[in-house]
């Protein structure tokens, strides 16, 4: 194989390696507990509004009537 040849073939390699990629993604343990921060804020609804004056509570915060 002459120069030309063999570099044209590993650029050809290199596009192939680099094209086919991959995706990341975080690990299993990365998962989110939504229920238990709804839980937990909604501990934290009742502790500041009292009970029977939450409005909504979702994962992030909470409301009061």
């Amino acid at each position: 194989m002459n120069l030309p040849r063999l570099s044209s073939l590993a650029l050809i390699a290199t596009a192939a390696v680099l094209a086919t990629g991959c995706v990341f993604a975080p690990p299993s343990s990365y998962q989110q507990d939504v229920a238990g921060d709804v839980a937990k804020m909604s501990e934290k609804a009742i502790a500041t509004c009292g009970a029977g004056n939450v409005r909504e509570v979702n994962a992030k915060s909470f409301t009061c009537k």
